[in-house]
């Protein structure tokens, strides 16, 4: 089931955030609306609710620094969080030089076997998939965990990522295929 997503700003928020320009007090609502949504989004990359708390502060400090910078033109201020937060992460990962940390809900294989096949095999599914995803490339896993692991429509997940719909559907279905093959392939030996 996909998210609710917004493409347009409410008034009500776009107030918000054209207040929080001339005066930070009037950033709280917007933190007090996105926390818990930023801080599950860097919780699934991470593991560590320590970490996740530093990593959630550091992107909504960001966010109020350069509140300023942020314009509508299409894309809402959820998704404009969102990227800091990819980007947090990833400063983290690269600075640190630790692995991403890949947390799986127990439906994901559910879903993912239906969108791969229409075969038997998902209990192996469900065992490999942790490996399966190690093998794919950083923004590969970045798409298949806002795709699948948090049910964004393509058109958010398209928004965060910087891309378009239509792109993000074909990666998508690429990254599907390219999981499908390793699947397979390990299956053969």
């Amino acid at each position: 089931m996909e998210q609710d997503y917004q493409t347009k700003i409410s008034n009500e928020e776009e107030v918000l955030i054209l207040r929080s320009k001339e005066d930070s007090a009037a950033f709280k609502p917007l933190y007090e609306k996105y926390y818990k949504a930023i801080f599950l989004f860097i919780l699934h990359r991470t593991a560590e609710k320590e970490l996740t708390a530093d990593l959630t502060s550091q992107v909504f400090l960001k966010a109020l620094l350069n509140i300023g910078k942020y314009n509508f033109r299409g894309l809402p201020f959820s998704a404009w969080l969102y990227r800091i937060a990819i980007n947090e992460c990833n400063d983290y990962f690269r600075k640190t030089k630790r692995s991403r940390i890949v947390v799986l809900e127990d439906d994901l294989a559910d879903f993912l076997y239906e969108e791969m096949f229409a075969q038997d095999g998902l209990e192996d599914l469900k065992q490999r998939l942790p490996e399966i995803l190690k093998q794919l490339k950083h923004e590969e896993l970045q798409l298949i965990e806002l795709r699948f692991m948090e049910n964004r429509p393509f058109k958010e997940v398209a928004d965060i990522l910087g891309i378009t719909e239509n792109y993000a559907k074909v990666r998508t279905y690429r990254i599907l295929e390219k999981m499908k093959k390793l699947f397979i392939g390990h299956a053969k030996h």
